[in-house]
């Protein structure tokens, strides 16, 4: 069934942008316990509204644009592909929070997700790479990750995230 569509139905790339019928499932989570620590790898987590992780040493003020990371498990393979490592990367070297398959994130921009039955993200923008990469991946590893890094999302709705969760996209909110 397609996503259904909200807006002027004059504009044809409006209803391509609002064509979303993919949905997607938690491959991966990862909290940060420590700044420049390893990543805890774990099979569920608990995301507090407007806020962040449970567990993760990221400090988001409320209303923040980076309450949590999202990559996308298809451009694990991708990166490892494009600096001669075997794919797909251990997406703990990527410092991600969610790792998710199944859907285009970057088409996410501006929109909100569910994940599970209760969370719901809303996709702030680009987490691009940091100089990081370089030490973690080696020469090359910034560029490697361009346009691979990854989105930012705001907490909307807390509750478990759990590694398998479904992630669906949500029909826009109507302007009033």
């Amino acid at each position: 069934m397609p996503f259904p569509f909200f807006g002027d139905d004059k504009s044809t790339i409006a209803k391509l942008l609002g064509t979303l019928p993919q949905q997607g499932r938690i491959e991966w989570i990862g909290l940060r316990p420590v700044r420049r620590e390893a990543m805890q790898v774990v099979a569920e987590a608990e995301a507090e509204t407007d806020r962040h992780l449970l567990g993760d040493h990221a400090r988001p003020r409320p209303g923040g644009k980076r309450q949590i990371t999202l990559i996308q498990h298809e451009h694990l393979a991708a990166v490892a592909g494009f600096l001669g490592l075997p794919a797909p990367l251990d997406p703990a070297r990527l410092r991600r929070n969610l790792v998710v398959s199944g859907l285009n994130l970057l088409a996410l921009k501006n929109r909100h997700i569910r994940i599970g039955n209760e969370v719901v993200l809303e996709i702030t923008g680009e987490c691009h790479p940091c100089s990081r990469m370089e030490e973690e991946l080696g020469p090359g590893g910034y560029n490697a990750m361009r346009g691979h890094g990854g989105l930012t999302a705001r907490i909307i709705q807390g509750g478990i995230i759990r590694v398998g969760d479904g992630v669906l996209v949500l029909a826009p909110v109507a302007a009033s």
